[in-house]
């Protein structure tokens, strides 16, 4: 068994090394780091823009080429999250936590290579992992149906708990929050409006996640440190030296088990149907400072902050290919537009897959080897470009920032609404800040709140409105007690710390 995937993987590397395939491969990743570097536009949008131009080349080439995009388009998000503090996608939201405070301290290049280093790391992982067990891992996603749904996002919600540091009911309020704008527009079941504020007619569609993420982390972030620094903004010069490089390569084994933590659980989540990154980045940093030595320092420039979520989003990626090519499930809305392009190439994505179609599914397992490492290399060697942005007097980048944050909500919604709606986050988002309310547990939970109450409600129906049902599968039950056991671990560890530092002032 293990002799033919190693002949078949060795046949789909050959594929990928072909001239025509290799092209795809390179521009299928520097577009996608321009792509997903874009504040609004994606990996979704930048694959579905680029579909048309794939229908010129043979499949292989073409899904080679738009896998190498969404690879490329994972990692750019990183980009403008550390440099501008402005998420290119949901994807990177959690980059943003500590990847910008390490840029405004003079350590963009760090958080950089931390970045496009997690992220290879988690992209093999999920590959090698994705090459061995794909028949298995494919079936087991299956039996998650929507009590397992469910408790998988509580388990989510449990790893926010601790990104509000010690102030509990400030986190969970920013939950609350979250949730709430997360419910506005129409109920999923009985389709009747809700929570449609002052009976304005654009609420009907609810809020865009990225309006939100884009208005607290852009906006808000530019207004809070032109608040915090009087407008004198001083960039520490950031050095870009062989030697420095190299220094921060060296920084891998500081967050090489939080690297591989954030690729198992991005993986696992992605290959959940409807899943996707976002939760996986998500979950993946909130363990992250969950387990952590340190867990004051997240938030403030720990790179283990920068690690987990790239790691979780990569590897996620990966993983949502895997029901996408084995069950004909899109596992993303990036792999549900490759689907689409599947069936257009006259290709039948599921089980017989792999005997009907050979040369494609290993072509493309081979393809995602060669993208992984060509991206890595590209977002390296590009680094001192990108931190060339942050060599701007800030009086520029400032309404650079707003630009790209106005272009980007409107070219993602078409409506001047949203971006009005942005605007109004952006001072919330100051607002919470100056008050010591976290913010990113509320927009996290404008993810994660339409999932949850699709998997909740819809497990309360077939069970009649038994919630017992939670409790009486097996997978279901060791989510929420793992969930459990996260929400107490901030929690005692808090009374543990406090205890301590009162017996040190006696």
């Amino acid at each position: 068994m293990m002799e033919t995937v190693l002949s078949s993987l060795g046949s789909g590397l050959l594929q990928s090394f072909e001239p025509l395939n290799l092209f795809m491969i390179f521009a299928g990743c520097l577009a996608g780091l321009f792509v997903g570097a874009m504040p609004g536009l994606g990996s979704v949008n930048g694959v579905a823009i680029l579909l048309p131009v794939t229908f010129l080349v043979p499949p292989t080439a073409a899904i080679i080429f738009l896998a190498a995009l969404y690879y490329g388009a994972m990692y750019g998000g990183a980009i403008s999250s550390i440099t501008l503090g402005i998420p290119g996608s949901s994807t990177a939201v959690a980059t943003v936590f500590d990847g910008r405070p390490m840029a405004q301290a003079g350590k963009a290049d760090q958080a950089l290579t931390a970045a496009a280093i997690a992220s290879f790391i988690g992209g093999t992982i999920s590959i090698i992992l994705f090459t061995l067990f794909a028949p298995p891992l494919a079936v087991f996603a299956l039996k998650f149906g929507p009590q397992e749904e469910f408790a998988l996002m509580v388990l989510a919600f449990a790893t926010f708990i601790g990104l509000g540091g010690d102030d509990i009911p400030k986190t969970i309020f920013s939950i609350m929050v979250g949730l709430v704008l997360a419910a506005v527009g129409f109920d999923i079941i009985s389709g009747k409006p809700r929570l449609i504020f002052f009976d304005m007619v654009d609420f009907q569609r609810g809020i865009e996640f990225l309006v939100l993420a884009i208005g607290i982390y852009g906006i808000g972030e530019m207004l809070w440190t032109l608040e915090s620094t009087k407008g004198a903004i001083t960039l520490h010069k950031v050095d870009t030296s062989w030697k420095k490089f190299r220094h921060n390569l060296g920084q891998v084994r500081e967050y090489i088990g939080t690297t591989t933590l954030g690729a198992m659980i991005g993986f696992f989540v992605g290959t959940l149907p409807a899943a996707g990154a976002t939760p996986a980045s998500l979950m993946s940093y909130g363990l992250a400072k969950t387990f952590s030595k340190d867990p004051d320092s997240f938030g403030k420039g720990n790179i283990a902050g920068v690690a987990a979520p790239e790691a979780g989003n990569n590897a996620a990626s990966t993983g949502s290919m895997l029901p996408m090519i084995t069950l004909g499930i899109p596992g993303s809305p990036t792999t549900a537009i490759l689907l689409g392009g599947m069936i257009i190439w006259g290709l039948r994505p599921g089980p017989l897959l792999f005997t009907e179609s050979p040369d494609f599914v290993w072509g493309l397992i081979g393809s995602m080897y060669v993208a992984n490492t060509v991206t890595v290399l590209l977002n390296l060697a590009l680094i001192p470009v990108f931190i060339r942005v942050l060599a701007m007097p800030f009086t520029i980048l400032t309404p650079i920032i707003f630009v790209l944050c106005v272009v980007g909500v409107f070219a993602t919604t078409d409506r001047m609404f949203d971006t009005w709606l942005m605007l109004i986050f952006g001072v919330v988002g100051y607002l919470m800040r100056k008050l010591n309310y976290p913010v990113a547990p509320a927009v996290l939970a404008i993810v994660l709140g339409p999932l949850a109450e699709r998997s909740l409600r819809q497990s309360l129906i077939s069970s009649r409105g038994d919630a017992m049902t939670f409790l009486e599968r097996p997978i279901s039950l060791a989510c929420i007690l793992v969930a459990a056991a996260l929400v107490a671990y901030p929690i005692v560890n808090g009374m543990r710390r406090r205890r301590r530092a009162r017996a040190a002032q006696e």
